[in-house]
């Protein structure tokens, strides 16, 4: 991200699409030698921050092969560098990388604590900038004209900080969204697509937390402008808009009506827009994305998870030609794949930026957990993902399952499957993918959609067993008896996915599921309630497992059983 950069000089748009395609297509050379490359970025590694205290500590100086690594370094977690995270946020030189870090990516732990990941220009150059451009690519080759104007891409992840938070050495602990790579690490054409839009930094004073109403000035802004495009990395974000539209349309149709923006003196007063538009919603009986910007024709963002379940029916409210498009496997601590073309949802590792290495999604992660490399997997399993890289982390566990598509020429395609975490009342050991694999085929089953889900384990009676409860908001009203099928399909579904789950239902140690069914907008209210306590829109995600009661009930209502 970066706020503006050179999109408004001459030629901008042309360098920016060669740089693009050119690192989409090193990283797809890189692929011809995936074993060669894994062990250059492996030496790479350990001789640039061998003299860390890390490094010392573990003996890179005496490692020549994987193996030696694997045995050097055991596998890690954030808790276990922590410490050492904290000494170089401190101000501490050389513990993790021989490369002072210049900003700490933020993430939010399993405790909701805000990690600090620490990110180096060495880092940067080597990880995260190639993959970074190269996710682009799909996206400008296959829709070019999301880059014939600024306004015609409404990024709704870009969020710079004038006064960003910062660690105690002074450097800025943010969301990778609000970095300026142009100004903090030298490359003129990292600013994305969508960050010199009218709306990209706002005329108005709006408080740094007040996350709702910047997203409300950038709709009334782009309501006016001819997008091509939508971009939100997280999903939930994406499928936001829709529902912000209806909630906030009369405010919209006076500030365009006006001339102003949040009641503040802003440009041209616009009646003819503001008719146009009221008149769209009267005529159509509904205020829908595709009467508003007729000619979108991408969402970008996560396509897997539980977002694979709304998207289809999202896409169509943007119109009937919209493609989904996927955004890159990665996390705030580095990349892990990058699609390359239009694929739905997977692409190939980025085998130049990390060392890779992967444990089965069922297996539970223990120090010495044995690990596969990437050209030992096979296609439709699930894997823990553990990633080693320049910057600093090694044998990192992410907490990321991804999923391979496919592994033709040995080189694995991969798909975010979700979270490691599972649900586990009764040793069912359930994980994300495997509860959205089974809602997709029970909707499959029943012909229903649905706007989004989430389930708990609940224990209704003492003397009976726990039973999981999904909270759907239906895209349209089920019936009785498709309820009952969908749950019991459901149920089937479950059974297949996972051993642990068919044994305890097998047992009578679980009971059925149940169902609760929401109305349509329950989500999205539960999401907006979330911003506007504080959280940032894009770590506001869709969670599957909601355990936490007040969380629950807070989604749900007071009383669901």
């Amino acid at each position: 991200m970066s706020p503006s950069g050179g999109w408004a000089s001459p030629g901008h748009a042309e360098r920016y699409r060669a740089r693009v395609l050119a690192e989409r297509d090193r990283l797809a050379a890189d692929l011809t030698d995936m074993r060669g490359r894994q062990h250059r970025v492996l030496r790479d590694m350990v001789e640039f921050n061998e003299d860390t205290e890390f490094g010392r500590r573990h003996g890179f100086s005496r490692i020549r092969t994987l193996e030696d690594f694997r045995r050097a370094v055991p596998v890690q977690s954030y808790a276990d560098v922590a410490p050492l995270v904290e000494r170089t946020a401190a101000g501490a030189a050389r513990l993790l990388s021989a490369d002072r870090p210049v900003v700490y990516f933020t993430s939010s732990g399993s405790t909701g604590d805000h990690k600090k990941i620490p990110v180096t220009p060495r880092f940067m150059s080597t990880t995260f900038l190639p993959f970074y451009y190269a996710a682009w690519a799909p996206l400008i080759e296959n829709f070019p004209d999301v880059m014939h104007h600024p306004d015609a891409v409404l990024n709704l992840k870009h969020d710079p900080l004038a006064a960003p938070p910062t660690t105690a050495d002074g450097q800025p602990h943010v969301g990778a969204s609000q970095v300026d790579f142009g100004a903090k690490f030298g490359d003129s054409l990292s600013a994305e697509l969508g960050t010199a839009a009218t709306w990209a930094t706002l005329p108005t004073d709006v408080a740094p937390g007040d996350h709702l109403e910047k997203m409300y000035l950038r709709l009334r802004l782009a309501v006016q402008s001819d997008l091509r495009c939508l971009i939100g990395i997280n999903p939930a974000m994406l499928a936001a808009v829709p529902f912000q539209l209806a909630a906030w349309w009369e405010r919209i149709l006076k500030d365009v009506h006006d001339g102003t923006l949040g009641g503040e003196p802003f440009g041209r007063p616009d009646p003819e827009r503001a008719a146009e538009l009221e008149w769209l919603a009267d005529y159509h009986g509904a205020v829908r994305p595709d009467l508003v910007w007729p000619r979108v024709r991408a969402l970008f963002g996560w396509t897997t998870g539980v977002a694979s379940l709304y998207l289809p029916a999202l896409c169509a409210q943007f119109g009937p030609h919209v493609a989904a498009l996927p955004a890159p496997v990665a996390a705030s601590e580095g990349p892990v794949a990058v699609p390359f073309d239009r694929h739905g949802s997977a692409g190939p590792l980025v085998v130049s930026a990390s060392v890779y290495e992967f444990v089965d999604a069922d297996a539970d992660l223990t120090p010495d957990t044995p690990t596969l490399l990437p050209e030992e997997l096979e296609a439709g399993r699930e894997y823990h993902v553990l990633f080693s890289h320049v910057g600093g982390l090694y044998r990192y566990a992410v907490g990321d399952v991804v999923r391979v598509v496919e592994a033709t020429g040995g080189v694995p395609r991969v798909e975010y499957a979700g979270r490691s975490r599972r649900s586990d009342a009764v040793g069912e050991r359930l994980r994300e993918a495997q509860v959205v694999r089974a809602l997709r085929d029970a909707l499959a089953g029943t012909g229903l959609g649905l706007v989004n889900v989430a389930c708990r384990v609940e224990r209704p009676h003492a003397e009976r067993g726990p039973r999981y409860r999904f909270a759907v908001a239906p895209a349209s009203r089920w019936l009785p008896a498709e309820v009952d099928r969908f749950t019991t399909l459901l149920d089937d579904a479950l059974r297949r996915e996972s051993a642990g789950y068919r044994r305890a239902r097998r047992d009578d140690r679980l009971a059925a599921p149940v169902l609760t069914l929401l109305d349509a907008d329950a989500f999205h209210r539960d999401w907006h309630a979330t911003v506007d306590s504080g959280v940032r829109p894009t770590q506001v995600k869709d969670r599957l497992f909601r355990q936490d009661e007040a969380d629950w009930r807070r989604l749900t209502g007071p009383d669901t059983r």
